[in-house]
């Protein structure tokens, strides 16, 4: 209902790039800049400061982002509140995830989602746990799901689950036979790490401090953002990494890798992410609640089926 030249602008002056705003709202970057220039020369003046590779808002585009922000949050919430009139969710939701989820837990979730509101559109984006987390805070998304603990006071996080981490490594691998692996035996072996950002690298980190290694004294052979990446590298005889569980359905039932628990055991938090300092719409905290409650009964099918239903450290035994 808005105008889409408010809306354009909105983004462009929030994002601070046309890039962003244009990759954000599904369009190009030229159409970004056709809506924007429409829109100053309505005002006859110019709203937005290019230089430097950076846009900064002028006065009068300071005055016309604020109205812009409270036009279209009350835009939002007019189109939503009609929509719920007929008890039938609809509309597009944003949603951004970390990359094991979006390959090992979202297509089911999105799955049975849409089979019970049809009329939903998802768009999904895939990142590091860091990007999405920071994405949902500055509204960028609507949802987050995310393989870490979070305390934001921008953001409302629920856990859902946990998911055990587990070293790999090749089957001819001198680890390959071990029950479990500590810190300590792990520090002498070459390590397969994930990229800055990523919740597993901060998790793995953490869990060789707590085992008295310095993360920065092991002999990193690659920091790779893909997990099929990281596996393959493994398989070669690189070293080892630290994955999780969820990731490892195939590996456990063709013995292309060694699987060996940590200890202490380790474990990755999925959490749910929403904004709390700001109206939401029922489609995203449906969506959430939705998505707390499928991960959970996901994880306990998973934990009963390699029989540990009675493990502690699920939340949601």
């Amino acid at each position: 209902m808005a105008d889409r030249r408010l809306q354009v602008f909105h983004a462009v002056a929030r994002l601070g790039s046309f890039t962003r705003a244009a990759e954000t709202l599904f369009m190009t970057q030229p159409a970004v800049t056709f809506q924007i220039k429409q829109l100053e020369e309505q005002f006859n003046t110019r709203l937005l400061d290019r230089g430097h590779g950076k846009v900064t808002l002028t006065p009068a585009g300071e005055i016309v982002f604020n109205y812009a922000d409270r036009i279209l949050g009350l835009s939002d919430e007019m189109e939503t509140r009609i929509s719920e009139l007929a008890n039938e969710l609809s509309g597009t939701i944003t949603i951004g995830v970390s990359r094991t989820i979006a390959a090992y837990w979202l297509p089911t979730l999105l799955e049975k989602f849409k089979g019970k509101y049809p009329r939903v559109v998802p768009r999904v984006f895939v990142g590091n746990s860091e990007l999405m987390q920071n994405r949902v805070v500055e509204h960028e998304l609507d949802v987050g799901i995310i393989e870490r603990e979070v305390s934001h006071p921008s953001l409302e996080c629920t856990l859902a689950c946990r998911d055990e981490l587990l070293a790999i490594v090749s089957p001819d691998h001198e680890l390959a036979g071990a029950k479990s692996l500590t810190a300590e035996q792990l520090q002498a072996h070459s390590f397969v790490n994930h990229d800055p950002g990523a919740a597993f690298r901060a998790l793995a980190e953490g869990f060789f401090r707590d085992g008295g290694v310095n993360p920065e004294s092991l002999n990193h052979v690659a920091e790779l953002g893909s997990l099929a990446v990281i596996k393959q590298f493994v398989r070669m005889g690189s070293g080892f990494s630290i994955v999780s569980n969820a990731s490892l359905a195939r590996e456990r039932k063709d013995g292309s890798l060694a699987i060996i628990p940590l200890e202490p055991r380790l474990y990755s938090a999925l959490t749910v992410l929403v904004p709390s300092d700001r109206f939401r719409a029922r489609l995203h905290s449906t969506f959430a609640e939705f998505a707390v409650a499928h991960l959970a009964q996901t994880a306990q099918r998973m934990a009963e089926s390699a029989g540990a239903s009675g493990n502690p450290d699920n939340p949601h035994p």
